[in-house]
């Protein structure tokens, strides 16, 4: 509760990027330009997957629901960012804040899981084909995808805790969207069991995937190294570049937003690297995928040569 004079918090004010006004056209601009390529880019991707027959294979099937798991979590975002753009600052209700939280935990955390979908696929695909058609089943598949949505609402159940913090007074949140860690510095309450549950969370939902790709990735670089012909090791690293551009860009991005240092001299500097997780690696994974996997470019070359046709 608010103590003595202090009035409750009932909306925060989101200051988005402070000091860029006199830029804010060009912005918007690159801001909007950036969102219509993740939807298109995305929704081409899940389209061609949902529609082609020879791209309804498991590794395609993952980068599906990663290419929706992209555009979920930046539209989590993106329109709000158009607004506070434009406006300067805007203000948002707790309860809008926090259903945008939860949104971006969901999706962040499905995204992480995806990833070590795929990087399992390529190691079977690699390491062990012969058992690779028993295991990716479609069915498996499905079931990977829905336990990995199910698991991440129990670890997003945290948001229980978020929902019982008190903000008294200041309300000013200098962001440009509802992050965890500028609401919880402007709580009064008692935060100390939150940031354990939420490091709790991290670990399970972020660090325990990325290191279950690292051991993957090892086991298919000890692979790759033992294949006698120089054609059959290109082979079979082309089969998982992609991917693994993929987890640079995820895991690079998020790592620059969540562990490097808090800029003092400019407040500017988290966002932008905020911005790099939110827009710019989902606007890139399409583009990776695009350019850099057979199967999807040769289908893009046919698509286009028939809509030339027409």
């Amino acid at each position: 509760m608010c103590e003595g004079n202090q009035t409750e918090v009932t909306e925060f004010l989101l200051l988005g990027f402070q000091g860029l006004y006199k830029f804010k056209i060009i912005f918007f601009i690159l801001f909007l330009l950036s969102y219509m390529m993740i939807l298109s880019g995305n929704l081409l991707i899940t389209v061609l997957i949902s529609t082609k027959e020879h791209l309804k294979i498991p590794m395609f099937y993952f980068l599906k629901h990663l290419a929706i798991a992209d555009l979920m979590i930046t539209t989590t975002i993106s329109p709000m960012l158009l607004d506070i753009t434009l406006k300067n600052e805007i203000t948002i209700s707790i309860s809008v804040c926090i259903f945008q939280m939860y949104c971006f935990a969901i999706f962040g955390f499905v995204q992480c899981f995806l990833i070590v979908f795929i990087s399992y696929d390529r190691y079977l695909a690699i390491c062990n084909p012969m058992r690779y058609n028993s295991i990716m089943k479609p069915h498996i598949c499905l079931n990977m995808v829905v336990g990995s949505y199910l698991l991440v609402f129990f670890l997003s159940s945290e948001m229980i805790l978020v929902c019982q913090l008190h903000f008294c007074g200041d309300n000013k949140v200098d962001h440009f969207f509802c992050d965890s860690g500028p609401l919880i510095e402007l709580s009064t309450s008692d935060t100390s069991i939150l940031l354990l549950v939420d490091l709790s969370v991290s670990i399970l939902g972020l660090f325990v995937p990325f290191s279950f790709i690292i051991v993957t990735y090892v086991l298919i670089v000890i692979t790759i190294v033992n294949i006698s012909s120089a054609s059959g090791r290109w082979k079979a690293f082309s089969t998982c570049s992609s991917h693994l551009a993929t987890v640079c860009s995820y895991y690079g991005t998020l790592m620059a937003v969540y562990m490097a240092p808090p800029d003092s001299n400019s407040s500017n500097a988290n966002k932008f690297r905020s911005f790099l997780y939110i827009v710019v690696t989902p606007m890139v994974n399409p583009i990776i995928y695009s350019l850099r996997n057979h199967e999807i470019r040769k289908t893009l070359q046919r698509m286009f040569r028939n809509i030339k046709m027409l």
